[in-house]
């Protein structure tokens, strides 16, 4: 079987398509330059490629190709009832990439889009300019990595380093960076700024393992993590989607202990917690690409259109883990997602 994957799938980004109006782009060129090997593809719209019927998501994950577009209308977007808003009021996400590299079984991005090839809006000024006219009239908390990984995809795209420097001359905008990846480097590039937040997503490791592949491991993680506290960034933890798996009370007890053990509570700025929680209509699409799932295949409870587990157990889970918490973090710094 493994030769046979080695022979019949093709690498990541072998194929890059592109919009005709995509191609004068900056960041187009850069991207290229960096995929010199890569088979190009002009394309009218990203939708004849991203959107074809009949896709097999879970098969493009194996190879995924970059899609290069240029956007033509909003990519700002107010947060969704099933996103933390760490009680900001004007709470917003932006998609300038939509799709990850990572493979979670669990992720709702599986659910929403058809394909899982990643599509790049280069023309990130037009963003920029929206933003600007939006901070006009009222303080922004945004959140950029929801739909994707940026910081996964730092070393060839860069929009991270380019929030950032917006970040710093709008002194009215939040902005949440959400990652798994473990990619440091660019923290020794950057400023640390209070309106600028690295917000990395942890999992006990046995979840890591048989949950989110290509991921970075929990020691990877934690060394990124100390890597940008030491280096005095804005750092948030963020243990969502909580999971009920077997034993999960031992299980998330020895997680934070191992946290904790290695990185300095005391320099982290908040927590997160939120237990799994889904649109019903993603999950059905979810359930079909991967009926061996035992994460997906859980009789969940609907409320409004989103399943989570019964209203017991989440709050028995929020409970346990917020006490396991507080025994390093302060407990005014942990924010719970609730069904409201």
């Amino acid at each position: 079987m493994t030769t046979l994957r080695k022979t019949f799938y093709n690498s990541f980004f072998s194929h890059i398509y592109i919009e005709k109006e995509a191609f004068d782009y900056p960041l187009t060129k850069k991207i290229l330059d960096c995929y010199p090997g890569a088979t190009l593809i002009e394309i009218n719209h990203y939708k004849d490629v991203f959107n074809r019927s009949s896709q097999e998501f879970t098969e493009q994950k194996k190879s995924p190709s970059i899609i290069l577009a240029k956007s033509r209308s909003s990519l700002l977007y107010e947060g969704a009832p099933t996103c933390q808003d760490f009680g900001n009021n004007d709470f917003y996400y932006t998609s300038c990439v939509m799709n990850c590299i990572y493979d979670c079984e669990y992720c709702y991005l599986q659910g929403m889009y058809p394909s899982a090839n990643i599509v790049i809006f280069v023309n990130l000024e037009d963003t920029f300019a929206e933003l600007e006219e939006l901070l006009q009239t009222k303080d922004i908390y945004l959140c950029i990595s929801y739909d994707t990984d940026l910081l996964a995809l730092e070393h060839f795209l860069g929009f991270v380093k380019a929030f950032h420097a917006f970040a710093m001359t709008h002194e009215r905008l939040t902005i949440e960076c959400r990652t798994k990846s473990a990619y440091s480097d660019i923290l020794r590039d950057l400023v640390p700024l209070k309106n600028f937040i690295f917000a990395w997503t942890l999992s006990p490791p046995a979840i890591r393992e048989s949950l989110e592949h290509h991921t970075p491991t929990l020691s990877q993680r934690l060394e990124a993590i100390n890597t940008a506290l030491n280096l005095e960034f804005q750092v948030r933890l963020c243990f969502d989607p909580l999971l009920a798996v077997k034993n999960w009370k031992e299980l998330y007890s020895e997680f934070f202990s191992e946290v904790f053990q290695k990185i300095p509570a005391n320099k982290v700025k908040d927590v997160s917690l939120g237990c799994f929680r889904i649109p019903k209509d993603f999950l059905k699409i979810m359930r079909k690409q991967r009926g061996d799932s035992y994460v997906l295949q859980y009789p969940y409870t609907n409320s409004s259109g989103v399943l989570s587990y019964d209203k017991a157990l989440a709050e028995e889970m929020l409970t346990f883990c917020t006490l396991e918490l507080t025994k390093w973090i302060k407990e005014d710094t942990i924010y719970l997602w609730k069904e409201t």
